[in-house]
């Protein structure tokens, strides 16, 4: 479901996403990238499960961690074994019912 559809948005409502930093990071002998992602306009845990599992489906990501900043801006940590691309991540989102409005990357 569309997070658009959740915590009393509208159907027509838009939330934006801002990819901000990235970071290699070695783990356990293996390379790991963590891209850090500004959203703005979640709300709760349902728009956070939303934009988690389509980023979680993305081909590489192990993990995604967001730190709600509930009406605010929100800070999602992708964790994958790959580099995504900034039209992945805004495919995925957008899948979510949000939209990428810039990506430093």
């Amino acid at each position: 479901m569309p997070s658009g559809a959740c915590c009393g948005n509208t159907a027509n409502s838009h939330h934006t996403i801002q990819l901000t930093t990235k970071e290699h990071v070695m783990a356990q002998n293996t390379a790991t990238i963590q891209t850090n992602v500004s959203v703005s306009g979640m709300t709760c845990g349902h728009c956070v499960s939303s934009v988690s599992e389509e980023l979680e489906a993305l081909d590489g990501v192990k993990s995604v961690s967001v730190d709600l900043n509930a009406g605010g801006i929100s800070t999602v940590t992708i964790t994958s074994t790959q580099e995504l691309s900034p039209a992945e991540i805004g495919e995925a989102v957008a899948e979510a019912g949000y939209l990428v409005v810039a990506n430093d990357a």
